[in-house]
């Protein structure tokens, strides 16, 4: 399975298409060109390799139909869920909803998210940093990583 790193600046085109940014390419599987947009959990889009979307959709397929909070969450999750591929010039088309949803102006972010691919209006995801002081963050990171076992507070 993929891992992407990085942080990397696209801007979309008047047809609503970005480039996907040469250090993301560089991370994909040899041949891998397809992948699948959805709505983000918060404000963004997120862009999945075929290969890493296959087993999350397996594993969603699994979940029980007759479980109101199953249904309500493969609503939101699935909706807007569209199968897109790069172009020869290694462009991708943002469907129109999907970029109403995170809104998506000209210039964009896209971010590592281990086996995915985060995509932020460049003004928004800035101001997430500017919102979240390192002390925030430290508390984030112990809240998240320690499980209560001093063994486990190293990195």
């Amino acid at each position: 399975m993929t891992h992407f790193l990085g942080e990397y600046e696209a801007t979309i085109d008047s047809k609503g298409r970005f480039l996907l940014p040469a250090g993301f390419k560089k991370q994909l599987p040899e041949g891998e060109n397809r992948f699948v947009i959805s709505r983000g959990f918060e404000k963004c889009l997120t862009l999945y390799p075929q290969k890493s979307w296959e087993p999350l959709i397996a594993k969603i397929s699994q979940l029980n139909d007759f479980d109101p909070k199953v249904r309500e969450f493969r609503r939101q999750f699935l909706g807007g869920a569209t199968e897109v591929e790069l172009d020869t010039a290694g462009r991708m088309l943002l469907p129109a909803t999907l970029k109403e949803f995170a809104g998506l102006s000209k210039d964009i972010i896209l971010v590592a998210a281990l086996d995915k691919i985060e995509i932020w209006d460049a003004d928004k995801y800035k101001k997430l940093f500017e919102d979240f002081s390192p002390e925030a963050f430290s508390i984030l990171a112990k809240d998240v990583m320690a499980d209560g076992s001093p063994e486990n507070w190293r990195v």
